[in-house]
């Protein structure tokens, strides 16, 4: 059965039109080739279709944790009206920052998972996409001894591991900041 959704036949060319114009107008001195992505037994990551970027900027793109390369990946994505269930269907990469990232984020659950085991105390991850998000679920689905959940919301959604029969932490209350004293002046620190 296929169930692929996307393929370079299909958005190749609107997405071509669309990024020659942004890296033309960004001054961006990079290439970048759109292919039809086979099944594999990748199971972290199974798109339909993949953007392998290179050239002299690609350690642009891959700044801060591949900031651009994600923003870049969005707005195409946005471009193209995909629903956001979908978003998992194309993938940007460079240099191979994909699966690079995917094992780390696979070694970082294993950690967690084991820091839980040995505490019994919940780990909460960074926020993170949905994307990474689900490698964390993923690579933690055959551990019996914890779980995982996702909480919070917008940007800020991330990752608990818990162990397995703890229950889920309240969430904290959305813009309130810990009270922190306020500074003193110089006259008062006579």
């Amino acid at each position: 059965m296929n169930d692929r959704k996307y393929s370079v036949a299909s958005i190749g060319s609107r997405v071509d039109a669309f990024l020659q114009t942004v890296l033309r107008d960004g001054g961006f001195k990079l290439t970048y080739e759109i292919a039809d992505e086979e099944p594999g037994d990748g199971d972290f990551e199974t798109p339909d279709v993949v953007l392998r970027f290179s050239g002299p900027d690609v350690d642009l793109l891959l700044a801060n944790r591949a900031e651009l390369l994600l923003a870049l990946e969005h707005a195409t994505m946005e471009m193209l009206r995909m629903p956001s269930e979908h978003h998992s269907r194309i993938s940007f990469d460079a240099n191979d920052y994909r699966l690079l990232r995917i094992e780390e984020l696979r070694l970082s659950a294993l950690a967690a998972a084991d820091k839980v085991k040995r505490t019994g105390a919940p780990f909460r991850f960074n926020p993170m996409n949905s994307r990474e998000r689900r490698v964390i679920h993923l690579a933690l689905r055959n551990e019996t001894a914890v779980r995982s959940e996702s909480a919070g919301s917008g940007p800020g959604r991330q990752v608990v591991v818990y162990p397995a029969g703890m229950a889920s932490l309240p969430e904290p209350p959305r813009g309130i900041e810990p009270h922190r004293p306020a500074p003193r002046s110089r006259s008062a620190r006579r």
